[in-house]
Parts: C-alpha cells; structure tokens; sequence
C-alpha cells in the first residue's frame, strides 16, 4: 500500500485538470485510476468519508473530462449516462455505476429512491459506500444547468464540505413562500425522494440546510429540471457563508412539476 498514491487526492487532481484543460494530465491520472488493484483501492478508501469523496470526485470529474472532449455526448443523455466512461481498478464503469451502484449504495434509478439495484457486481458490493448519504445528491454534477455546482472534495473535511454544498445548492434553488404554505424544491428531491426519507425527511433537509424552521410543515412543489448542458457551475466552499438560508419569496415564478399536501 505504501506505493499506492492517494486515489482521494488523484481523484480531485484529475477533476482539476478535466475543468482546467490538462488533458494529457487527465488522461495519465485516469491511467492510474485503471491500473489500482481492487484490493489496493478498496483499502486506501477503507475510511467511509474518503470512498465518498473519492467517487464524489471520479463522477464529476469524468463528466467534466468527457463533454469537454465532445459535447455532442449529451445529445443522447440516456446513453452518456449508461455507457461505459472511466475505468478504475480495471472495471469499466458507467456514470449510472457510479451515483447508483456505488454513491447511492446499490439503489435503482426508478422508485423514487425506493427500490434496489437489481443487478449487483462483487466490484459493487466491494466499492460502493457502507452507508447513504444523501448530500451526495447536492453534490454530483451530471453536466446539467439544474446540477449542483462542481467542486473538489476531501477526506479531511467531507462532513462540513457536504454541509456547504447543501447549504449552497438548497439556498439557490428553494423558493419558500410562507403566506401560501409551499415550499418549491428542486426535483431531485422528488427523483431520490426515499434516499431523503420522504416527505418528512425532505422537510427535515430543509430545516436543517433550508429555509425552513420549527415546525413548518408546507406544500412541496417540484421545479421542472434544466437540461441545458452547463459546464462551468462551480463552487468555493471558501465563498459559502453557513449562516445564510434561502429568502422567502411571495412569487408565483418558476415552473412546479408536482404538489404534495
């Protein structure tokens, strides 16, 4: 293990070369992210915070590396995301292994967040985080304008990384108009409704890293999602102030896809 370079630190090297266009750098670390052995790599993220820095930063940097190389790969998103796109520790691996199989921990991409992955590899079971946690959500960009901005993280500082990153994407995309009682979220917290723990887990996100406080309890409305390929949304979590919430609003704009009493 002692010459084994560290795949948390690699994993947010190659993302900054994806966004920042080394690609002869970003090929060589994606070389390297190939050639771990399993038991090498699985050993180095035996600590729960690295394993999901390390795949948080994999995944984005892999969509960075690729649509900059071709963007018309979004032409087709149901096969950029199903399609082989990085390999690591000799497997080939789609976007879709990565967030379900691994990040998600063996969740489907249908039911909401409820159902299993039916279909598990050992590489799987062997990489894919001991427990889910649903910041991740406010923290993968798949390449669209709705994503959550990009950003680096770390195995030192991941639990007030996630935080930021939630606090960040919460207060720029929840709009809370308390005289109606509704609350309008982003949908992805409609398509992993159960990784959020339903309805009362979202509104606990949301009094937590949203504008909600005590007892709130409003309507949840859903925010149509902008596919719109959008590369350069990034985040400084030096720039993020964690006492700020979302402001409520009394509008009506904005486009809600779905309501829930």
């Amino acid at each position: 293990m002692s010459e084994v370079r560290d795949p948390v630190e690699r994993s947010a090297r190659l993302l900054r070369a994806a966004r920042t266009g080394e690609a002869a750098t970003a090929a060589e670390i994606r070389r390297e992210l190939a050639d771990y052995a399993s038991a090498d790599l699985a050993a180095a993220l035996s600590d729960a915070d690295a394993r999901t820095a390390f795949w948080l930063n994999t995944y984005n940097a892999t969509v960075q590396d690729d649509l900059r190389d071709d963007p018309a790969r979004y032409d087709s998103r149901l096969r950029f995301f199903v399609a082989d796109r990085v390999t690591v520790a000799g497997r080939r691996l789609s976007l879709n292994d990565i967030e379900h199989g691994i990040l998600r921990r063996s969740k489907s991409i249908f039911g909401l967040g409820y159902l299993p992955r039916l279909l598990q590899s050992r590489f799987e079971r062997t990489h894919r985080v001991t427990e889910l946690d649903a910041r991740i959500h406010f923290a993968l960009n798949c390449g669209a304008a709705s994503c959550p901005p990009i950003a680096a993280y770390s195995r030192e500082r991941l639990d007030e990384e996630l935080t930021l990153a939630s606090r960040s994407y919460l207060g720029s995309e929840v709009e809370y108009d308390r005289e109606a009682g509704v609350v309008r979220v982003p949908q992805l917290l409609l398509w992993y409704r159960g990784d959020f723990g339903g309805r009362t887990g979202i509104l606990d996100y949301l009094r937590t890293y949203g504008p909600l406080s005590g007892d709130a309890a409003p309507k949840l409305r859903y925010r149509s999602y902008d596919w719109s390929l959008e590369l350069e949304n990034a985040l400084d979590f030096d720039d993020v102030d964690t006492t700020d919430r979302p402001s409520e609003t009394r509008s009506d704009e904005g486009r809600a896809v779905e309501t829930e009493g």
